[in-house]
């Protein structure tokens, strides 16, 4: 029997769901974020309000709120104010107002009947939970990005809007969205616009010496002492640098070094598992996304990745890419999705970070989208879309 024994301690300390107690390079966003919603353990009931959080992927957006959440929720529980902090993904609700309603009440009334009523009227439910049990709720949306391309500005001004009609009631609904990039908000109108522009918190990236502080702080709660050389740590901050400040790749990428010094049996992680954990670390796009794609987005993105395999061109426009997709359709004995749909495919697939879209400029005729795949290798990503589809039954 091997003697081997691995080399972290608590390796759920590198989930992407763990809230840390402290967070690293982030307390002057946390402590204004503390202020914008101090009135909730003070005056609840009083007022209302709204924040939004926004910077690239991996600068801590997500985990900044949660942390937020479990501490004024606690502070709350303290002085016996009924305060709940819900935290949504848009994304996982694939950008539907009413599956976001529908979630929420289900944390009150998990029973609550899933058919029957429109969005209006869920938010409508959901304010008369909250009086019937004197409780306040901060929501927050995640990837705010989802719900705006969905459901445009009706959606976020209806949520930010309900205490206004209710005049003489307490406030009970607070928001906190979280967004990429500010042009999404573009598209928004202007009076919706500005309700989330009031207090904007704003991440900027990491520097490869904070991806450094913030690495040394999982090292210590997720690895064994003396298993990870400060020049492993080198290597995985520099990499998280060049990934645009990415402390979210940064963690994946300890984790998934740690599990290739655990496979090859040695008692410390060293830059070779680094180096090979590379190979199998998107900087962005996570493997587990895939399944999450309808399924004629999946076959859309087949058949873009097939499209980068033959060609050597950075972006594919539109046009390409519906008849790649209507190729991969014919494979898979699918009738193709009109090219409104398409639209809305890659605008959502874009939100996911899986593609990038920019729009065609000088020496071409007229306007067009073009589709670009940085990310990930098409090659890597095509096996991937075949290997889920297969599982699928296509």
């Amino acid at each position: 029997m091997s003697r081997y024994s691995s080399v972290f301690k608590d390796e759920s300390k590198l989930d992407i769901n763990y809230v840390p107690q402290h967070l690293i390079h982030r307390k002057l966003q946390l402590n204004l974020l503390n202020q914008f919603f101090r009135f909730a353990v003070e005056s609840p009931g009083r007022m209302t309000q709204r924040a939004l959080i926004m910077g690239n992927i991996g600068t801590g957006k997500t985990v900044l709120a949660q942390h937020f959440g479990l501490n004024i929720t606690k502070e709350a529980k303290e002085r016996n104010i009924n305060l709940h902090y819900v935290h949504i993904n848009c994304r996982e609700c694939k950008g539907s107002l009413f599956m976001i309603l529908q979630r929420i009440i289900t944390k009150f009334y998990p029973n609550f009947p899933r058919r029957g009523y429109s969005a209006e009227e869920l938010l409508q439910a959901l304010m008369q939970m909250l009086d019937e049990k004197d409780a306040y709720l901060i929501l927050t949306l995640d990837e705010l990005e989802s719900l705006i391309s969905n459901g445009g500005s009706d959606a976020i001004y209806n949520l930010s809007r309900i205490q206004e009609d209710r005049i003489n009631a307490p406030k009970r609904l607070s928001l906190i969205c979280i967004l990429r990039q500010p042009e999404h908000l573009e598209t928004l109108d202007p009076s919706t616009r500005s309700t989330l522009q009031r207090n904007i918190i704003r991440l900027e990236n990491y520097s490869e010496s904070q991806l450094e502080d913030i690495l040394d702080d999982r090292v210590n709660l997720a690895f064994r002492d003396g298993t990870v050389p400060a020049q492993t740590m080198g290597l995985i901050a520099e990499l998280g640098n060049s990934e645009g400040g990415n402390a979210r790749y940064s963690i994946e990428l300890l984790w998934r070094a740690g599990k290739y010094a655990d496979a090859s049996e040695i008692r410390e992680v060293s830059p070779e598992c680094v180096r090979n954990a590379v190979v199998s670390v998107y900087p962005v796009v996570r493997r587990d996304m895939i399944p999450e794609f309808s399924l004629h987005e999946k076959l859309f993105l087949l058949g873009v990745a097939r499209h980068f395999k033959q060609t050597e061109s950075a972006y594919v426009s539109m046009g390409e890419a519906e008849e790649a997709y209507a190729l991969v359709c014919e494979e898979y004995g699918e009738t193709q999705r009109g090219h409104t749909q398409l639209w809305k495919y890659v605008q959502a697939l874009s939100v996911s970070g899986i593609i990038e879209t920019m729009v065609s400029g000088v020496g071409q005729r007229g306007k067009t989208t073009l589709i670009g795949l940085s990310r990930v290798p098409a090659s890597d990503l095509e096996q991937e879309l075949v290997k889920v589809l297969s599982r699928e039954g296509r």
